[in-house]
C-alpha cells in the first residue's frame, strides 16, 4: 500500500513538473471523453423524447383501447356500451380513462367565412394519457361540460385564423350544425412543425352529447385506459371478459395495446442510434489515445537521463514501470473528470436540453451511465497510453543516462 501511494505521489510530481506538456497532450483526451459522455447522455434524452412523442399518438405505457362493433354491420348502441364500461371501470378503479371519437367534421364560423374543420370528442383525462402540450391556456377540467359556453381547445393554425386573441380575454368560436352554438376557447395546442396547418377543435364528449344527443353518423368511439405495465397483463383479459358478458348477439369487443412499449422494434431504434453515435465518439477517443501514446513516447526519449539517475539511486524496475504508468493514468483520469464535469454543467443548464428537445416534458436527470462510461474510458485510455512508455522506461539503464 505504501509503495502504491509513493508511486502515485511520484506520478503527480511528474505531472506538475511537466504540466505544460501534459496539458497539451490531455486536451484531446478531455475533449474525447466529453464527446463520449455527451453522446451517451444525448442518447438517453433522445430516447425520452422519442417515448414522449409516441405517447402523444398511442398513449403512455401501458394504454389499452377498447372498442365495440357489430359483426353484421348493424348500428351499435354506444350509449348503452358507455354505461356498461363505466360499471366495469368503477369495479376496477381505473385512475385514467377517456372516451375518444375522431375524426369528425365540424362547421366553424371564421372571419373568412364558414369552414369545415376537423374535430375530436374527448374526455379530460385524454390530455394526461397522451401528453398533450398546450401553447396557451389550459386543458379540460371536470365540470366543464356543464358550462353555458362549453370549453374547447383549438390548434395554433386555427388560433391564427381567429386573430390570436389572448386566452385571458376569453375568446370564443361559433360552430354551426346540430352541435351549433358558442364555445369558449380555453387552450391552444402548439404546431407540430412548420408544415402543420391543421384546423382542429377538441370538444368535450359530454358537452357534445348534451347538445346533439347522438354521435355523428359513421363514427366509432373507443375507450382508452392507462394502466401500469404490471397491471396490463392481468387486467386486460379480465376486462375483455367482463365487457363481453351479456352483449347482444353479433357484437364484438376488441381490446388492444396502443402505446409505444407494445410496438416491436421500438427499442432497436434507440439502440441503433446509440451504437452509431457511440461508435463515432469511440473513434474520436481512440484517435486521442493514439496521439497521447505518441506524445508519451517522444517525452520518454527526453527523460532517459532522469530515468537513469533514478535507477542509479536504487529505483526498481517495478517502481519505474508503475510510476510511468500511473503518471499517464492519473493525468487521463483528471482530464476525463474535467471533460465529464464540463459536459454535466452544460447539459444540466436550463437552455441546452430544452433547445435540442423542445417537445420534452419530463426531462430526465443527467444519466449516471454516461458519466461512469466516460470515467471508465479515460482510465482505460490512460492505462493503454501509459503501458507502452512504461515498457520503454524499463529498458533504460544507468549507462544510458551517462551517454545521454
Amino acid at each position: 500500500m505504501t509503495g502504491l501511494i509513493g508511486a502515485l505521489a511520484d506520478a503527480w510530481s511528474e505531472i506538475r513538473v511537466h504540466r505544460l506538456r501534459v496539458l497539451l497532450s490531455l486536451i484531446g483526451i478531455a475533449a474525447s471523453v466529453g464527446a463520449l459522455t455527451t453522446v451517451i447522455a444525448i442518447s438517453e434524452y433522445q430516447q425520452q423524447s422519442q417515448i414522449e412523442q409516441s405517447d402523444r399518438y398511442g398513449g403512455r405505457s401501458a394504454t389499452i383501447a377498447v372498442s365495440v362493433s357489430d359483426d353484421t354491420g348493424a348500428p351499435v348502441d354506444f350509449v348503452a356500451f358507455d354505461e356498461r364500461f363505466d360499471r366495469v371501470a368503477e369495479r376496477f378503479g381505473f385512475s385514467h380513462a377517456a372516451r375518444i371519437v375522431d375524426p369528425i367534421t365540424l362547421r366553424a364560423e371564421l372571419p373568412r367565412g364558414a369552414v369545415d374543420v376537423e374535430g375530436r370528442l374527448i374526455d379530460p383525462q385524454y390530455s394526461v394519457m397522451h401528453r398533450e402540450k398546450l401553447l396557451e391556456g389550459r386543458w379540460f377540467r371536470p365540470g366543464d361540460e356543464s358550462a353555458l359556453a362549453p370549453p374547447v381547445v383549438i390548434t395554433e393554425p386555427l388560433w391564427d385564423e381567429l386573430g390570436r386573441i389572448p386566452i385571458s380575454q376569453h375568446p370564443t368560436i361559433r360552430l354551426s350544425g346540430d352541435e351549433g352554438g358558442v364555445y369558449q376557447i380555453v387552450g391552444v395546442t402548439a404546431k407540430q412543425g412548420i408544415w402543420d396547418e391543421q384546423l382542429r377543435v377538441d370538444v368535450l364528449y359530454d358537452a357534445y352529447m348534451s347538445r346533439v344527443d347522438q354521435l355523428p353518423e359513421g363514427t366509432w368511439p373507443r375507450h382508452e385506459v392507462w394502466l401500469s405495465d404490471e397491471q396490463v397483463a392481468e387486467i386486460a383479459p379480465v376486462l375483455a371478459m367482463d365487457l363481453r358478458a351479456g352483449l347482444p348477439d353479433g357484437q364484438t369487443v376488441r381490446i388492444e395495446r396502443t402505446d409505444w412499449a407494445s410496438q416491436p422494434g421500438f427499442d432497436d431504434v434507440s439502440a441503433t442510434f446509440e451504437l452509431i453515435t457511440g461508435g463515432i465518439a469511440g473513434l474520436i477517443l481512440a484517435l486521442g489515445a493514439l496521439s497521447l501514446i505518441n506524445i508519451q513516447l517522444v517525452a520518454m526519449r527526453q527523460r532517459v537521463r532522469e530515468i537513469g539517475v533514478r535507477r542509479a539511486f536504487g529505483a526498481t524496475s517495478g517502481r519505474i514501470f508503475v510510476s510511468v504508468l500511473l503518471e499517464s493514468l492519473v493525468a487521463t483520469t483528471v482530464a476525463g473528470v474535467i471533460g465529464i464535469a464540463l459536459v454535466v454543467a452544460v447539459l444540466r443548464s436550463d437552455w441546452v436540453v430544452p433547445a435540442i428537445f423542445g417537445e420534452m416534458q419530463d426531462t430526465p436527470p443527467f444519466p449516471m451511465r454516461a458519466a461512469i462510461t466516460g470515467l471508465v474510458a479515460s482510465v482505460i485510455v490512460g492505462a493503454i497510453a501509459g503501458f507502452i512508455p512504461a515498457l520503454v522506461a524499463l529498458r533504460v539503464k544507468v549507462i544510458d543516462a551517462i551517454r545521454f
